[in-house]
């Protein structure tokens, strides 16, 4: 928790109306314990870091720095999946719907959604197992250690009834695979996997594309994309959201 490699943005978790409160105890304990700085982020605009916590160190005298350093995007879901459609461009429109048509083309094609935490566990293997065949940086990136923090990460989200966990099969072969969580009517697309020997039936944009569907059908009013403004998730509709870095100097 709180570590940039596993967080796309971050924050305080303040009761709610409690914030000022809080941060005047926080910082002063600080500066007590002889803390010189804090550097928060990356924060969104509607973080407690920004709305509470920057206004309580400026007004106990703490230099304060923030700007922007990255974006999160995001898009409003439709009531229906035809709705979604029409809201894309005439090309990206057209060019979802001929990748589908070659995928479902190309051989008997299931999508699995995997919730509860009887199943998550062999989901979650299938999962890191794709994650690791994409690039050689995300196989780096999938040490042991970062594998036992996935399966983790899978069984307590699958205990809080908020992981969508999705494997996309072709021929009952594991092609693709999201892990998404779901919460307060928002799903956010966590991360995802693919096997590259299925790249030519564009497997990782569809099993995004799927995941959308899912989040439709189930009445969810936003889709996530999260950190990064890779080009897919404009393409699919998505707007970025800005998110922040604050630096705060507590000492002179």
């Amino acid at each position: 928790m709180g570590s940039e490699d596993v967080c796309d943005y971050l924050d305080c978790a303040v009761a709610p109306g409690k914030g000022p409160e809080c941060f005047h105890a926080l910082l002063g304990f600080l500066r007590e314990e002889g803390v010189v700085s804090l550097n928060l982020g990356p924060v969104r605009s509607d973080s407690t870091v920004l709305t509470d916590l920057v206004p309580v160190a400026k007004q106990l005298g703490c230099e304060v720095f923030c700007m922007q350093e990255e974006v999160t995007v995001e898009r409003d879901l439709p009531a229906t999946w035809n709705e979604f459609l029409r809201s894309l461009s005439g090309k990206e429109r057209h060019e979802i719907r001929r990748k589908l048509r070659r995928l479902r083309a190309a051989g008997a094609l299931t999508f699995r959604v995997i919730e509860g935490q009887d199943e998550v566990g062999e989901a979650t293997e299938i999962f890191l197992a794709l994650f690791s065949r994409n690039r050689a940086e995300k196989a780096a990136f999938m040490t042991e250690r970062m594998a036992s923090f996935f399966r983790a990460l899978a069984q307590a989200m699958a205990g809080e009834g908020m992981l969508r966990l999705t494997v996309l099969e072709l021929d009952s072969v594991p092609a693709a695979a999201v892990m998404c969580f779901d919460y307060r009517s928002t799903v956010y697309l966590y991360n995802n996997g693919y096997d590259e020997q299925f790249s030519f039936l564009s497997v990782g944009l569809l099993s995004k594309v799927f995941t959308l569907r899912d989040g439709i059908q189930r009445s969810r009013g936003k889709y996530e994309f999260l950190k990064g403004a890779e080009l897919y998730k404009f393409q699919l509709g998505g707007r970025p959201v800005p998110l922040y870095r604050c630096r705060v100097r507590l000492r002179g």
